[in-house]
């Protein structure tokens, strides 16, 4: 077959289909979406294991699984240990250090006065200690990658971009409203001769915006849980990419409302809730035992860190629908809620 044959995808789908129907388990602990696969365990061990059986299947039918382009991303209380640790971690353990530890005079790091090997009162050694990686090689104490066997390490990350989406470990948006407003200003500057052209109406120029670069800059808002510090990153861009269209600087002292009514365009957070909206809606249409609507009923246990947890997706659509008056059984009519969404402001 010729490279960039049309033939190409869908053989490679009716492999992989194969493939995963024979060792695959059940949604959402394996996502698979054309090339990309995301794999989730509860534990580290079952996911090495998975990750292990996955590369020997895959490459027992002729392919091979880039280990470069894998990464771990690990969440829960272990990943809040490490975190601690990270800190003030032992130059020799890598565990935090507190109490009764000294400083080495070589590479001044930390170290518990038991892996320094000092007993009774340290006062007496605490300006010659000297820790053990001074005198001999030793292995670095943060913890970098996760070891999956055969001479592959995959690298231990915070997050991750997955089909345009930025997934973070700490479960907030501030990394994907980050990449969005990057995104969408890159795009923003590609259009700019057509964008500040004054040959351009206003409304073409707000249609242009809307659809190529508010799109890019959102894309996968629908799942994000943003907070009132990510609404603000969005509408300030927004408001910034607005005024260049139009010609107006800031000195000019004109409202924002009037710049976005000339364009035609829709104040930024009125769209992020309305994606909210349109893909809670998408969702409570599936049935009961789809695994989508499963994972946006399903509670994650466990303990979190200090303080007022984070608010979660759910609890934003949730105060979306109250001030909105918007209930499950409105959702259950495609075109009414549809028609909802539109009119919410």
């Amino acid at each position: 077959m010729r490279r960039g044959s049309g033939l190409g995808p869908l053989l490679f789908v009716i492999v992989m289909e194969a493939l995963s129907g024979e060792f695959g388990v059940a949604l959402p602990w394996e996502l698979l979406c054309a090339d990309d696969l995301a794999v989730m365990a509860e534990t580290e061990e079952e996911l090495i294991e998975r990750l292990r059986e996955w590369k020997e299947d895959v490459e027992s039918g002729g392919m091979r699984v880039s280990v470069n382009g894998t990464r771990v991303v690990m969440g829960g209380e272990r990943r809040m240990v490490w975190q601690r640790a990270a800190g003030w971690p032992c130059g020799v353990c890598g565990e935090g250090v507190g109490g009764g530890s000294l400083r080495c005079a070589g590479c001044r790091r930390w170290v518990h006065g038991g892996c320094g090997g000092v007993g009774g009162g340290m006062s007496r050694v605490a300006g010659s200690f000297v820790c053990g990686g001074c005198l001999g090689p030793v292995t670095s104490a943060v913890r970098t990658g996760v070891d999956v066997g055969a001479s592959a390490g995959l690298e231990l990350v915070d997050g991750f971009c997955c089909l345009g989406d930025v997934l973070s470990v700490d479960g907030d948006a501030d990394a994907a409203v980050e990449a969005g407003v990057g995104i969408g200003w890159d795009k923003f500057r590609q259009l700019v001769p057509l964008l500040t052209n004054k040959d351009v109406s206003l409304i073409m120029r707000g249609g242009l915006y809307g659809g190529c670069v508010r799109s890019s800059m959102l894309h996968g808002s629908g799942t994000w849980p943003v907070g009132k510090e990510n609404v603000v990153a969005l509408q300030r861009a927004g408001m910034r990419m607005v005024g260049w269209m139009c010609g107006v600087k800031l000195k000019d002292r004109l409202p924002g409302r009037e710049l976005r009514e000339g364009l035609g365009v829709d104040d930024m957070a009125l769209v992020l809730r309305r994606n909210r909206l349109r893909w809670c809606g998408h969702v409570l249409r599936r049935d009961d035992e789809d695994w989508v609507r499963g994972c946006m009923e399903h509670e994650v246990g466990g303990s979190g860190p200090r303080g007022r947890p984070k608010k979660t997706w759910k609890e934003v659509v949730r105060e979306d629908c109250q001030a909105r008056k918007l209930n499950r059984e409105d959702a259950m009519d495609r075109c009414k809620w549809r028609e909802m969404v539109k009119e919410a402001r």
